[in-house]
Order: structure tokens, then C-alpha cells, then sequence
């Protein structure tokens, strides 16, 4: 049997039964320590032609992105990064200016939330690639964990989603003729270039869960797609949903630049967003999306029905089920 054969989801089931059960799952392990915060770790990898190359983003966009992907994990968890280690494979015909403008980028996005690059590893490689661990605290009574979504919890996200698929696109074809202003065109690159970890979000939640001590919120990072991070919560909450088609948060630049179901569509399955997907007791999730404004938007509801459905109350016949096979899989 071959990797190709059984794909990530069925490779990292193998993976994951080498793990104790109550640590893996999440988008990172929280793991007890002395003292009233518990530590949070997480390890992501950068592949050169995988997640980046050199037609659509800089060695400094590329150390952004790096830091970007593991601070959102640690978001995810509820969790504040404290440090970093970079893991670096490259060739030795790789220039040291692109190793220099690399640590520019990580330190750029780092900088903004205090983090320092605490360690690493640099080996040969003959495909660049950036492995790098990060490290977070929480209170173990505020982490967010993917299995504690309860039928009636509604379901917020951060942000828009759809936008870095539609960046990707343009930098993979400049030549393309748009609607776009410079402004939106400048918007939609960034979001796949520099996105940002939603830390911010994570003072506003400590502060409702503060006063509702005995509710757990659950939630993910939709950097594999907003349908992935759905999908996910609810089959480790063992529970099912319904999204509102029109619900979701689209751009004005992505409306602009593609037709709407192709704009769903990105939304959905584009991936790389990092945004928060948070399930949470309605009146909570309504005072969250009531603090962020703009920043946030209630999209659907958790339900016992174990069926994770796409509906549309003025369109019954577009009911569909959300899926994992139609996102990014590496294999």
C-alpha cells in the first residue's frame, strides 16, 4: 500500500495511533506543567513548491508566512506564543541573502506579538524547507479544543474567507485582466503573502469565558479551508451543522474579482486563510461578533444530526454536504 493510496486523512490516522489519544487531534498539544499554565506546542513545515516558490512569494514573504501558520495554531488552542525554533533545510548553492531576507520575514510577523526565535537546526537539503515548532501558554480552563461543540452552539469565523486563494491566483497569473482596483488587487495578494495569526482575537474570549467559567468554546484555524475546519470540529465533537450559504464573509475585492459561486467556492475550500472557526452558546457568540464588528460573523449553528450541510433557506434544493476531499490534500 502506498502514501498515495490511503491520503493524509488515512496517513494520519497511522500516525496519530503512535500518540497518546488525549494529546493529539487538536491544532496543537497542550501539555500539563507546574503552575496555572499549561504549555502548548506545535510543529508545522514549509516545502518549497508545496506551500511557497519563487513565482509567487519573496524569501521575506516566505519567513512571514512561516511564523504566521504556527502563531495561528497556537490562536487556534487559545493559546499566547512565547518563543519559537526554526528548523532550516537548503542547498548549498542557496544564496545567503535569501537565508538573511528568511529571518527578516519570521522576524517581522514575530515582532508584532513579542515572540523570539529561541533555537533551530540548519541542514543540507536539496529542497529548501522550513520546520518550525512553537511554543504557547494558556490557562488549561480557557483552551479551545476541536471536540467540545454542543448542538445549539453557533458557529463564529474571523475575518473573510477565500481571499489568499484569489492572491495565489493573481500571483500565479499577473497577466490576468481584472476589476480590480490597485487597492483590492494590493488586499488579495497580501492575505496569501502576510496573513495574520488571530491573537487579537483571544483577549476578547478570555474575557467572556471569564465571566462564564463553566462553557468551553470549541474551534480551529481554517488554514486548510473553512469547510476542513467545519468538518473537523464536528466529527471530533461528534456532532453535525448547518452553514448559511449567505452567511459566510466574502470580500468586497473577492465579489469583485471572480463570479459568486466561484467566490464560495474559494471560501469553502481555498484554504490558507487562518482565520478562527469558534463554536460557542449563542448569546456568547453574539456579544463575540457584537465586540468585532466587521472582524467576525455567525455562519451557522451546531446540530445533533450528525449531517454537516451547506443550506440556503431561500434555495432548499442547493442543500449539500460539506466535505473534506475537496480542499487541499497533500496526497
Amino acid at each position: 500500500m502506498l502514501v498515495k493510496e490511503i491520503g493524509e486523512q488515512g496517513l494520519l490516522s497511522i500516525v496519530q495511533g503512535f500518540c497518546p489519544s488525549e494529546i493529539v487531534g487538536d491544532d496543537a498539544a497542550i501539555m500539563s506543567v507546574p503552575g496555572d499554565q499549561s504549555l502548548v506546542i506545535t510543529t508545522d513545515m514549509l516545502v518549497d513548491e508545496v506551500h511557497f516558490s519563487d513565482r509567487t512569494t519573496s524569501p521575506i514573504d516566505v519567513g512571514w508566512r512561516s511564523a504566521a501558520v504556527n502563531l495561528s495554531d497556537l490562536a487556534a488552542m487559545g493559546a499566547f506564543p512565547c518563543g519559537i525554533t526554526v528548523a532550516l533545510g537548503i542547498t548549498g548553492d542557496k544564496p545567503v541573502e535569501w537565508v538573511e531576507q528568511l529571518y527578516q520575514g519570521l522576524t517581522s510577523c514575530l515582532n508584532q506579538y513579542n515572540t523570539p526565535i529561541i533555537g533551530g537546526d540548519i541542514c543540507r537539503s536539496s529542497v529548501t524547507c522550513i520546520s518550525i515548532t512553537a511554543f504557547g501558554t494558556v490557562n488549561p480552563k480557557l483552551a479551545i479544543r476541536r471536540s467540545v461543540a454542543r448542538p445549539g452552539d453557533v458557529i463564529v469565523v474571523t475575518g473573510y474567507h477565500g481571499d489568499s486563494r484569489a492572491g495565489l491566483e493573481l500571483l500565479l497569473h499577473p497577466e490576468l485582466r481584472t476589476g480590480l482596483t490597485s487597492d483590492q488587487r494590493l488586499f488579495l495578494i497580501q492575505a496569501h503573502q502576510r496573513p495574520q495569526p488571530r491573537l487579537d482575537i483571544l483577549p476578547k474570549l478570555q474575557t467572556l469565558l471569564a465571566s462564564h467559567p463553566a462553557t468551553a468554546i470549541a474551534g480551529m484555524d481554517s488554514s486548510d479551508g473553512l469547510a476542513d475546519a467545519i468538518v473537523q470540529i464536528c466529527r471530533a465533537s461528534q456532532v453535525g451543522s448547518q452553514v448559511q450559504r449567505h452567511q459566510i464573509p466574502l470580500s468586497e475585492a473577492l465579489q469583485t474579482f471572480v463570479p459568486p459561486q466561484q467566490a464560495l467556492e474559494w471560501a469553502l475550500y481555498g484554504g490558507e486563510d487562518f482565520q478562527l472557526v469558534l463554536c460557542l452558546p449563542r448569546t456568547l457568540g453574539e456579544t463575540l461578533v457584537q465586540q468585532l464588528g466587521t472582524e467576525a460573523s455567525i455562519i451557522g449553528e451546531i446540530r445533533s444530526n450528525p449531517k454537516i450541510l451547506l443550506i440556503d433557506d431561500a434555495e432548499p434544493s442547493t442543500e449539500e454536504e460539506l466535505s473534506l476531499s475537496r480542499g487541499f490534500q497533500h496526497f
